[in-house]
């Protein structure tokens, strides 16, 4: 009986065909506040930054009502996939988020480069400001290994649970001390106090950030770096499953691009121009 009755069931949701589309009007939107210049919170208690007026345009382009919620950076994929909210910003795209999230297309293509102290124990790394592919390994197998030797017992700072995490570790392993984050401010108050000999961050947060009140003994150096395990195309995360909503900001996103809204909205927050290059229709 029980197997007659979950037949009948099963032919009973095949006749009835699958189940229909879900109509967005209204989107949770998960966001760090705390990694400016692509998003912080203000003294008013507001967030702002390349994020906030990214996701604002793409929300008014794909006619839905968005609600930003501040949530920290190491639980924002498990609090996407839990429910808390519907999309999750900032998410770099590497094969290992893959697994567990959906993503929209990148709405911003950036590099990852190291910051120092001015006057520190470290001098200036070489490629200074030039880009380098990691996957071209004949051009970036000789710098990494120049770069392993200049940070061979130093102490390198990121923050927790990200790429340039995950490339540390990959790249210098144990031949160099790796202290974890929950923010890039947090993460740069020790290197600013010597008890780092370096950061690693993504260069978008590295050009703002030397130009802020107090961070005058800091410098970028070394290359502006993309491949490998990196996540320098930054896109929005979301739960698998959810092909409407994916399509709906994959448009949002082609236009943007398309019209320039992108370059207008990352040089005025980053200096440079992220806009991805997408793939064909």
């Amino acid at each position: 009986m029980v197997r007659l009755f979950t037949l009948a069931a099963a032919l009973l949701l095949a006749l009835a065909g699958p189940a229909s589309a879900k109509d967005w009007t209204t989107v949770k939107v998960g966001i760090e506040g705390a990694f400016p210049p692509w998003n912080a919170i203000g003294p008013d208690g507001k967030l702002y930054g390349l994020d906030v007026d990214m996701i604002n345009d793409l929300c008014r382009r794909a006619h839905v009502q968005c609600e930003l919620l501040q949530n920290d950076w190491a639980s924002i994929i498990p609090s996407l996939n839990a429910g808390k909210f519907d999309l999750a910003m900032t998410l770099g795209v590497n094969e290992a988020r893959r697994k567990v999230v959906d993503f929209t297309y990148p709405y911003a293509s950036g590099v990852a480069s190291f910051a120092i102290l001015r006057d520190g124990p470290l001098a200036p790394f070489p490629m200074t400001g030039e880009r380098l592919n990691l996957n071209d390994h004949a051009a970036s197998d000789p710098v990494m290994a120049d770069l392993h030797q200049r940070l061979q017992g130093k102490a390198i700072g990121v923050v927790n649970a990200t790429s340039q995490e995950q490339l540390i570790r990959a790249y210098f392993g144990d031949d160099v001390t790796v202290r974890t984050y929950k923010s890039s401010p947090e993460r740069d108050l020790d290197l600013r106090a010597g008890r780092i000999d370096a950061a690693f961050d993504s260069g978008v947060y590295m050009t703002t950030m030397r130009d802020k009140p107090g961070n005058e003994d800091l410098q970028m150096t070394g290359p502006l770096m993309k491949g490998a395990m990196l996540a320098t195309d930054v896109a929005i995360g979301l739960r698998k499953g959810e092909p409407e909503l994916q399509a709906l900001f994959n448009k949002a996103i082609r236009e943007a691009a398309e019209d320039g809204t992108i370059r207008a909205i990352s040089t005025k927050w980053s200096k440079l121009d992220l806009t991805p290059s997408l793939p064909a229709e």
